[in-house]
């Protein structure tokens, strides 16, 4: 790991609940993942390749070339990850200043990524971990698969700035990163100025937020060497719907 980089401070599979309780947010090894999820890393590795697929996302306002992604909704519970009709991605602009208001049709994930098996248990486990915090629930959730490049010299994981997705959690998982410096995770209180920084490096760790009570941030990546990316995947969950563009009144 590179000098200038800080680690993040993982947690314990068995206090992840209670962490999450405390601070909001908890770091998980893959490890841990893997063993509260029931999945192993080989099956977690299958999904790479699919991150070599991604389409360029068409709605960047900052006319950058840098971000490639897919998307795909589904309702999960403790037990099971179905999935919705392909919809759009919304977001208000009280979250999101810079792409919130419009509706965002990205291309959906591949059938063979969200029909594994080990996908839904990936699914239903973070189903269990919000039901854990908020009581049993059918969680409204969306996946979105990222790659950030240096295509244009630099990349911005979240270009929106510091932020809250207007959800209930927010898991990020790394996939991988090559190539690169910077990529620095931010976590701050909602209501105070306790903040952490690190840096994500290992594949398959996880950076699991409370987006009701932090708000979160990724630093620029640039190149170090040609063809530099950061892929990571996001899953939101939220209760009770979707977060949809508003009816129109009258």
């Amino acid at each position: 790991m590179p000098q200038n980089t800080l680690p993040p401070p993982l947690t314990a599979p068995d206090q992840l609940d209670a962490t999450l309780l405390t601070q909001g947010f908890a770091v998980l090894s893959a490890s841990s993942v893997c063993a509260l999820a029931g999945v192993s890393v080989q099956d977690l590795q299958a999904f790479e390749s699919s991150w070599g697929d991604l389409p360029p996302d068409q709605y960047l306002k900052d006319g950058g070339r840098y971000r490639r992604r897919r998307h795909a909704s589904f309702e999960v519970t403790a037990t099971q990850a179905q999935a919705v009709a392909h919809r759009a991605h919304w977001q208000p602009l009280s979250y999101n200043a810079l792409h919130g208001g419009m509706q965002r049709w990205f291309e959906p994930m591949a059938a063979e990524v969200v029909q594994q098996a080990a996908w839904q248990k990936l699914m239903c486990w973070l189903g269990r971990v919000a039901s854990a915090a908020q009581g049993p629930q059918t969680w409204f959730t969306e996946a979105h698969q990222f790659r950030i490049d240096t295509t244009d010299g630099i990349g911005r994981p979240t270009p929106e700035g510091a932020h809250r997705d207007g959800v209930n959690w927010v898991a990020v998982f790394l996939i991988g990163r090559h190539g690169i410096k910077g990529g620095e995770t931010r976590v701050f209180d909602m209501d105070s100025p306790r903040g952490q920084r690190f840096t994500l490096t290992e594949p398959w760790s996880l950076l699991l937020l409370d987006d009701t009570r932090v708000i979160h941030e990724t630093t620029p990546i640039q190149p170090e060497q040609s063809g530099g990316w950061r892929d990571t995947l996001v899953i939101t969950l939220r209760s009770e719907c979707f977060l949809d563009e508003p009816l129109p009144k009258g």
